[in-house]
């Protein structure tokens, strides 16, 4: 792991489907990628490998907007993610690499997540506590299960 990347791991009581699912739908995506006071909107989302994706985060308070996408590098259903990002923010150049892993566990999921090439001009605890917050978002929403009436 080089000095510019984040690394996280989570035990996440949910199928590897469900979460792969939370990574794959947009709506599902929208909804807890964003760290608190953002919103999400997706624009496109192809995911496949070769695929691409447009998105962004959006703050609340001010209105302002960080657009960004990238592109799907590998592919392996209810497994493995792997993909880019690039800001459209010409402040925040290089592209980011990031790769999540969802493996089976006996209570659900563990899930592994590698953010490598991480621009400079971004606090690496900043990424870190981003993807904390994502990541309480992306539990509430797969781990909770609420019947069809």
């Amino acid at each position: 792991m080089s000095d510019n990347s984040v690394s996280l791991h989570r035990v996440i009581k949910a199928s590897p489907e469900k979460v792969y699912r939370a990574f794959t739908e947009p709506k599902a995506l929208a909804s807890w990628m964003p760290p608190y006071g953002f919103l999400g909107i997706i624009y496109d989302m192809d995911v496949k490998p070769g695929g691409t994706f447009k998105m962004s985060f959006q703050n609340f308070t001010t209105g302002s907007t960080n657009a960004f996408g990238g592109e799907y590098l590998e592919v392996v259903p209810n497994e493995l993610l792997k993909y880019t990002d690039k800001f459209e923010d010409l402040n925040l150049t290089g592209t980011i690499i990031n790769t999540i892993w969802f493996t089976k566990t006996s209570v659900g999921t563990d899930l592994e997540i590698l953010q490598e090439n991480i621009p400079a001009m971004i606090p690496l605890e900043m990424c870190y506590l981003g993807w904390q917050e994502s990541l309480e978002k992306l539990i509430k929403l797969v781990e909770t299960n609420i019947p069809d009436a």
